[in-house]
């Protein structure tokens, strides 16, 4: 999927075109699906975020300003923050509905899942910057090496190289 071709059917969305929008929206959703989905964990909820976000982007198509990241990657960062919002919400309703007595029914399998989350999160800044950044773009965005090479401006093979490298360290961090 070329940049460009994204760029027009934005730039066409922006002036209200409904078929670019659906030509947009065939070409990305699958993506943009992904993302959600790794990041949620659940199909409904997935789908719901990658609808507002979608909605989001008729809306604001004509805010992509070309040179900072590529249409995908803002496509990707409206999902990411739309999921993040529900995640945030989720978190908050379910603190406000805590009691004595429904605190004991919360699963260890919650509480193994945070634990296994906040120590990812703990290796993740254990690494460089750069291999950081290339692992969130291309497994937490859902981009390809070569969006992540065209995202960054450097080579494939240094993408490549700070990915590998960076998951190398992340599997002896957790101990895999």
């Amino acid at each position: 999927m070329e940049h460009e071709e994204l760029l027009v059917l934005l730039r066409r969305v922006a002036t209200g075109n409904q078929h670019a929008f659906n030509e947009l929206y065939g070409l990305t959703s699958g993506q943009l699906f992904a993302v959600a989905l790794k990041m949620l964990k659940n199909r409904d909820s997935a789908e719901e975020a990658v609808q507002e976000a979608y909605v989001s982007i008729w809306y604001k198509a004509d805010y992509y300003k070309e040179g900072q990241g590529t249409v995908l990657t803002w496509m990707v960062s409206i999902v990411r923050y739309r999921v993040l919002d529900m995640l945030r919400s989720k978190k908050v309703r379910k603190e406000d509905t805590l009691t004595d007595e429904n605190i004991l029914e919360l699963g260890s399998e919650d509480i193994e899942e945070s634990q296994y989350d906040i120590k990812i999160e703990t290796c993740m800044n254990e690494l460089e910057q750069q291999q950081r950044q290339a692992i969130h773009l291309a497994y937490f965005n859902g981009l390809s090496h070569s969006e992540v090479m065209a995202h960054l401006n450097l080579p494939l093979g240094t993408i490549k190289s700070w990915i590998r490298r960076g998951l190398t360290s992340l599997q002896r961090c957790l101990g895999l």
